[in-house]
């Protein structure tokens, strides 16, 4: 997975954090990803599960890919890479969005 095929694939385990909303109690809002249906993700919050929309929602997705990093928090010299995601740009059942994606050889 790498931050220009983010919107294509399963968010279900990503780290998210939410930096903009029309909402704006639902900005801060962070934990993984437990769960998305066509319209919301629901985030495991350290205070429980949270039901953010995706629409009007800009969020931060930290991938599993790493990259070399001298100040990186643990010391290992790597750091997990965040993507910006507008939310409007996932408003689409997760299994139909790779299909719909413009770019794919699997259209």
């Amino acid at each position: 997975m790498t931050p220009e095929t983010l919107a294509r694939h399963e968010l279900a385990g990503l780290d998210v954090t939410v930096t903009d909303a029309s909402n704006p109690d639902l900005v801060g809002i962070g934990g993984r990803v437990r769960d998305e249906t066509m319209r919301t993700l629901l985030v495991a919050a350290s205070d429980g599960v949270k039901q953010v929309p995706k629409a009007g929602t800009t969020f931060r997705f930290a991938l599993d890919e790493c990259e070399a990093r001298r100040d990186s928090d643990d010391g290992s010299g790597k750091r997990p890479r965040a993507v910006i995601v507008e939310g409007d740009r996932l408003l689409a059942r997760p299994a139909r969005r790779s299909e719909t994606h413009r770019g794919s050889l699997w259209q």
